[in-house]
Order: C-alpha cells, then sequence, then structure tokens
C-alpha cells in the first residue's frame, strides 16, 4: 500500500471521529434525537465499514 493511500485512509479516520464526535454531541444536546451512545456507535460502524471498502480496494 502506498504513503499516499495510508494517508488518505488516516485522513478519513480523523474526519470519520470528528464526525461521530459532533454526532454524539447534537444527540447528547437534544436528548430528543435518540440514545447519544448508539448513534456515536453507528456512525463509527459506518465510518469503519467506508475504510474497509478502501484498504480492500487499494490492496488490489
Amino acid at each position: 500500500m502506498s504513503t499516499l493511500a495510508l494517508l488518505v485512509i488516516m485522513l478519513l479516520g480523523l474526519v470519520g471521529m470528528m464526525v461521530v464526535g459532533a454526532i454524539a454531541y447534537a444527540v447528547h444536546r437534544r436528548p430528543a434525537l435518540g440514545q447519544p451512545l448508539m448513534v456515536a456507535l453507528t456512525a463509527a460502524g459506518v465510518f469503519a465499514a467506508a475504510v474497509t471498502v478502501i484498504v480492500t480496494a487499494s490492496g488490489r
């Protein structure tokens, strides 16, 4: 895997963590939106799936 691909994956992970944090904060501030932990974990799972697809595609 090239350095560029690793950098893209790292940046995607950082942006993903920022989005997960923002979603968890928004849900925490407005409890009617849902339970913060469940929403944050769901968002983290989606980003983990996206990173997995990118890593798998870059390995070919």
